[in-house]
């Protein structure tokens, strides 16, 4: 049965001396999870079972499960880090509402948190931006928008290190079907080891320039490519013997498809063809990842997916979205105006972007919705000198300086964790990293201001 709450208990009353060690900013956070912020999450944890919410034993309270998963991504925890501080730390217990009950393990936080959904985690910011405009820590009347990369959790992408993944997924897999399906030794053989050994090869053979490097890595190539094909056509005939419910079966049909997606791509890749980056797979793991370009030295190429962000004054971030592979950021800018005209109930009065949002029609689309103050520099062509001294007024350069505000948000996003490499699995996952990452940062934001308010 889905509870809301323990009972309330007052640890600093039973140990007073622990108030003096508690964090400012945590202590700030309380009052901004309240009763409205816990039934939205609620509804989610509810559809976990059927009749979840009025039957069955008691739950840990949806309450507690919030508390933590905000103190999780406040500190950059994994989940056992979280259980393990909240229950050695009594400020941590007081804020958690967990009082003197035992404190949920890691494996039920996890559980919990993937019953969120991606929607309502906005939903949930939403509310903290309403509560932001309450709390006069922004108005509203100033837009900035950009975007940056979250990178998921995977590891280089090079075809021979996917083919040898692929192969020891599905071997492992394999091996757990020998109690369920009847057949000869040779259907449920290993090929780990041929794959392995092929890899590191191809590996090895990077160091040998000219055209025999060249010629032993193809020919490694192949040996490995048809490693996995046999492979997979094990797991293939496998298949056909296990019945359609089974979640081993899931399994071996999606590693399957992948790891011949795999397959296909490395073959494209030996003909001489340019594979395009939205035909790979970069991860048989985390499928949903892409393929990311960007114009920085450090980092040309990026694995994961592109988020847009939306900031107005006082360091709120009003919108996250994750956008489909190397989208075009301009046209992102109508719906970023449109979410915010419906969130202040009014359109801002100026927006600031970087060259990436520049369109000839993006100033006439701005001002169409309500904006008095574009400031969004050309991109690309000839720059005409009237077009130059606009550029060049003190109004442009003003909002051009407010618009640099936005990178060290994200620099600041990205050290605290907030929009760090991605933990979580999935594309479901993906969204609520970035979403509850963006809660994080509005809370503390909240948060900071109203410590500099009282001080």
């Amino acid at each position: 049965m889905i509870v809301t709450s323990y009972l309330p208990v007052d640890l600093y009353a039973l140990v007073p001396e622990a108030l003096q060690c508690q964090d400012p900013v945590v202590a700030a956070l309380d009052p901004l999870i309240d009763e409205e912020l816990v039934q939205l999450v609620r509804a989610d944890f509810g559809q976990r079972y059927p009749q979840s919410v009025t039957r069955g034993r008691p739950s840990t309270p949806v309450e507690v499960i919030v508390r933590m998963l905000v103190v999780r991504r406040l500190y950059d925890w994994s989940y056992a880090d979280t259980a393990h501080w909240v229950a050695d730390s009594i400020s941590l217990r007081q804020f958690c509402r967990v009082g003197t009950h035992p404190v949920p393990d890691a494996s039920t936080l996890d559980r919990w948190a993937a019953c969120l959904q991606p929607d309502t985690l906005r939903r949930l910011n939403d509310r903290l931006v309403m509560h932001a405009q309450q709390h006069g820590v922004t108005r509203g009347r100033k837009l900035r928008l950009d975007t940056t990369v979250v990178e998921t959790t995977i590891h280089y992408p090079s075809d021979s290190t996917l083919l040898a993944d692929g192969v020891r997924v599905l071997s492992r897999l394999v091996s757990r079907t020998r109690s369920l399906v009847a057949g000869p030794a040779s259907l449920f053989r290993s090929r780990v080891r041929s794959a392995v050994r092929r890899a590191r090869a191809i590996g090895e053979s990077t160091r040998r320039g000219g055209t025999a490097g060249q010629l032993l890595r193809q020919r490694q190539y192949r040996a490995l490519v048809g490693i996995a094909r046999a492979m997979v056509r094990q797991v293939r005939q496998i298949i056909t013997c296990l019945p359609h419910g089974a979640p081993l079966r899931a399994r071996l049909v999606t590693m399957a498809d992948r790891t011949e997606q795999v397959i296909e791509q490395t073959t494209r890749r030996l003909a001489g063809e340019a594979v395009p980056a939205g035909d790979k797979l970069v991860s048989l793991f985390e499928s949903h990842t892409a393929i990311i370009r960007r114009d920085k030295p450090r980092a040309r190429v990026e694995y994961g997916h592109k988020v847009l962000l939306a900031e107005t004054d006082g360091g709120i971030l009003t919108q996250a979205r994750v956008l489909a592979g190397n989208a075009a950021d301009a046209g992102e800018l109508p719906e970023s105006l449109l979410v915010h005209a419906q969130q202040f109930d009014r359109p801002p009065h100026l927006v600031a972007t970087d060259r990436g949002f520049w369109h000839p029609s993006c100033e006439e689309r701005a001002r169409a919705a309500g904006v008095t103050v574009v400031a969004i520099p050309q991109s690309g062509g000839r720059v005409s000198p009237a077009r130059r001294a606009r550029e060049r007024e003190p109004w442009f350069r003003r909002a051009q300086r407010f618009r640099a505000g936005g990178e060290g948000r994200i620099s600041v996003c990205k050290r605290r964790g907030h929009l760090g490499r991605c933990r979580d699995h999935g594309a479901e996952g993906f969204a609520r990293w970035v979403g509850w990452g963006i809660i994080a940062n509005n809370l503390r934001s909240i948060a900071s201001a109203d410590l500099t308010r009282v001080t």
